[in-house]
């Protein structure tokens, strides 16, 4: 089955997502081809390196409702053994970053490269709207850092990147994770293990039965 992750590196939730679906594939018996698909929560330029509980307090009422989510979330994060340090994250735009999980796809690095990026910002406390920190990202993941950035530092990827952010709009892809089985079947929100082998299973009876 192919497992479409619509998902972003600085969201939460999404990492949490994808441990959940480790979780539940661990428990599937049929075979799965996963795929990162690239979505901005907010892509506005990040000009400066800002907090990123600053930059949720501004956004969602203040610095108690800030850290009054990152608590909650970071106590999900750890039930699934996420180590999540709100205090040290840098609020960044992940444009870049996806051009890169792009380019590490290409060498069979994607998976890899989507979990040191949310390693390195979450719990890291990285600057991943930085370029060289996206090559050290790279780098530690097997891959070659200066060919890392001198893909970064060019116009390669940034057309086909584009194309597919507003093919997820077009998509009506609006929160993430949204995970898309089989082409056609979504499934929002980072669902527990149990809910997600369930979803598999009943696409499994569909496609099998043409319903």
């Amino acid at each position: 089955m192919e497992i479409d992750i619509y998902a972003d590196v600085v969201c939460p939730w999404c990492w949490i997502g994808r441990r959940r679906l480790e979780q539940a594939l661990a428990s599937y018996d049929g075979k799965v081809i996963v795929r990162h698909r690239p979505f901005q929560l907010d892509p506005s330029p990040v000009t400066e390196p800002v907090p990123l509980l600053d930059a949720l307090a501004a956004k969602f009422g203040g610095p108690e409702r800030a850290q009054q989510m990152a608590a909650q979330v970071t106590e999900v994060g750890a039930s699934v053994g996420l180590d999540l340090h709100f205090e040290r994250a840098i609020a960044a735009n992940t444009f870049d970053a996806h051009r890169l999980i792009n380019w590490a796809g290409e060498r069979g690095r994607a998976d890899e490269t989507v979990n040191a990026l949310h390693r390195a910002h979450f719990s890291d406390g990285v600057d991943i709207g930085s370029r060289d920190a996206l090559s050290a990202v790279a780098a530690g993941v097997g891959l070659d850092g200066d060919e890392a950035r001198r893909f970064l530092d060019s116009d390669e990827g940034v057309a086909e990147l584009t194309a597919e952010l507003a093919a997820a709009r077009q998509l009506g892809v609006t929160s993430v994770p949204t995970f898309v089985l089989a082409g056609k079947y979504a499934v929002s929100g980072a669902q527990e293990p149990a809910t997600l082998l369930a979803a598999l299973a009943e696409v499994d009876r569909r496609e099998s039965t043409g319903d």
